[in-house]
């Protein structure tokens, strides 16, 4: 099974397009519409649209990086690339933390729908998962993991079919809901009753900004494209705008949709009958009993459907760490149809852990959103960073106003870290500095290892850039955020805007220097067309614990 298989150039435009909108479209619109109501109540259309731009900028970075880097895993080779082994090492944990959490967060979607005809899934008073609803659960992985041991075209092909649909019936409710109960007068009601920072915070808590973060899976395929320059960035950017229009459509629909009575005490306070399946709930009440059905039906085949391309995305993260020196090297292995089955077993066995600590919708899409943002938000540092060190490295697709865009999108990025609010912050950020403090032991302690082999000189800056992060959502607002109060909303993001030009300015001063980087580069761009593992081109590489 380790034999000297490659990945194959299988997914063209449509496929890296489908695979893009099919992940937008998931479990986010079943109850990203709810949860953004009872935040930012009429307000929310903006958090959608906020949340879409701010996913922009990032699209716009990603595009021109991944035209340079199109191998599967790509954001874990363009890491080391640009500020060399310890960040690669720090944020591929990153990364691999926010690309196997996200298919747990689809299926306990897909049980909580279920619950409201299969009783016994979800607690009805913590909103739980049962222990039968896990062992579902983690059935229902297994089963998506299986499929997966397909060769890719196979796999994209079965997106591409179920990405039809995921796209039709969102549309479809849309209509249906306004057909049978419309009340334009909701989207002015009670419009005080939030304040103007749940427009931010539900980008973060709703599961807005985790609906958009599917534009990320034609950069993970582009290894498996056979025109990446061309297909990458159409894919990225028509792919978003797609799924931004239909939910602010949802967003719409769902609001006007509402009975009056059902807003009386507030946006906060919305309450109706059925909630654990929002559309399917507010179908039944208008009359619509039969597009209720189908939306049940929905709710199993759209979560699953990006459960299953996350699901495919995963592993060939893994297979990247293994290829850097990350991972143990087995996680490279390919079988028969050139799929890395030891990243899927990997993603199993990880993704039924979050389960345990994380058993409903509502508590994974905040950690996630977090985690997967921060995953991201190097993006920008790269980009800027290889246009000092690889001022001439071909650039496929070369993104205009870069020095402007690019902070933009990093500041954008924390931002919506910060709106996710301490209580989940401290929780993720300690993750990340517990690996930091492990491999340090494991480094020092264990494989004995000099200071000189370690980059710190290109790693510091990750230090003061999470702590800050950390200490500046500690002080943030109390109450929902779970902050001390220290500091307002508002002040807050003034403060993380300045902090983050700061942070730019450190990180893009402490990259790899020219030489480093065009040597990181050409190893990196020989694993895509050979798949020889990097630890044969560069023995100076330091396998993972």
């Amino acid at each position: 099974m380790a034999g000297p298989a490659k990945l194959r150039r299988d997914a063209g435009l449509i496929g890296l397009l489908y695979a893009s909108l099919g992940s937008i479209i998931g479990s986010g619109w079943l109850f990203g519409a709810l949860h953004a109501a009872t935040q930012a109540g009429p307000r929310s259309v903006w958090s959608w649209i906020i949340g879409a731009v701010s996913i922009l900028f990032l699209a716009f970075v990603f595009a021109e990086l991944a035209t340079m880097f199109p191998n599967s895993g790509a954001l874990v080779h363009m890491t080391h690339v640009s500020h060399g082994d310890f960040v690669g090492k720090i944020w591929t944990w990153i990364l691999f933390l926010a690309f196997v959490s996200i298919p747990p967060v689809e299926v306990s979607a897909v049980l909580t729908y279920a619950n409201n005809y299969l009783p016994g899934l979800i607690n009805p008073h913590s909103g739980l998962m049962t222990s039968r609803g896990i062992a579902i659960a983690a059935f229902l992985l297994a089963v998506t993991v299986a499929l997966n041991f397909l060769a890719v075209r196979w796999v994209i092909a079965i997106n591409s079919i179920a990405t039809w649909w995921k796209v039709i019936i969102p549309i479809a409710t849309i209509g249906v809901l306004m057909a049978y109960s419309f009340h334009p007068h909701n989207m002015v009601s009670h419009v005080h009753s939030t304040p103007v920072s749940g427009v931010f915070t539900a980008v973060a808590t709703a599961g807005i900004i985790f609906s958009f973060f599917g534009f990320q899976q034609a950069i993970a395929l582009a290894g498996e494209t056979r025109n990446p320059s061309r297909y990458v960035p159409i894919a990225l950017i028509i792919s978003v705008v797609i799924g931004m229009l239909i939910y602010v459509g949802l967003q719409v629909s769902f609001i006007t949709a509402l009975r009056p009575q059902d807003m009386s005490a507030g946006w906060g306070h919305l309450h109706f009958s059925g909630m654990f399946g929002p559309l399917a709930a507010i179908a039944v009440t208008v009359g619509a009993v039969w597009w209720a059905v189908l939306l049940y039906v929905d709710a199993l085949i759209s979560p699953l459907g990006t459960a299953f391309i996350y699901i495919a995305a995963s592993p060939r993260i893994i297979m990247a760490a293994g290829e850097m020196g990350n991972a143990p090297q087995q996680v490279t292995h390919l079988n028969r149809h050139g799929v890395p089955w030891v990243g899927l077993v990997v993603t199993y066995i990880v993704g039924v852990m979050f389960f345990f600590p994380f058993p409903s919708w509502q508590k994974l899409v905040s950690a996630v959103s977090l985690i997967t943002v921060l995953s991201y938000s190097i993006g920008p540092v790269i980009l800027l960073r290889l246009r000092a060190a690889l001022p001439d490295a071909p650039r496929p697709f070369r993104l205009k106003a870069a020095g402007v865009l690019a902070p933009i999108a990093f500041i954008a990025s924390n931002w919506i870290i910060y709106w996710t609010g301490y209580t989940v912050a401290k929780w993720m950020f300690s993750a990340v500095f517990a690996y930091i403090i492990a491999y340090l032991v494991w480094f020092f302690l264990i494989r004995r290892r000099p200071a000189s082999k370690l980059g710190w000189q290109q790693a510091w800056w990750t230090i003061p850039y999470l702590g800050g992060m950390w200490l500046v959502s500690d002080l943030g607002p109390s109450g929902v955020m779970g902050g001390r109060g220290v500091i307002g909303f508002f002040t807050g993001m003034w403060i993380i805007a300045g902090f983050s030009l700061v942070v730019l300015w450190l990180a893009l001063r402490s990259g790899q220097s020219p030489v480093e980087a065009q040597h990181c580069a050409d190893r990196v761009k020989t694993l895509g067309s050979s798949g020889v593992d990097s630890r044969a081109l560069a023995e100076d590489v330091e396998p993972a614990p």
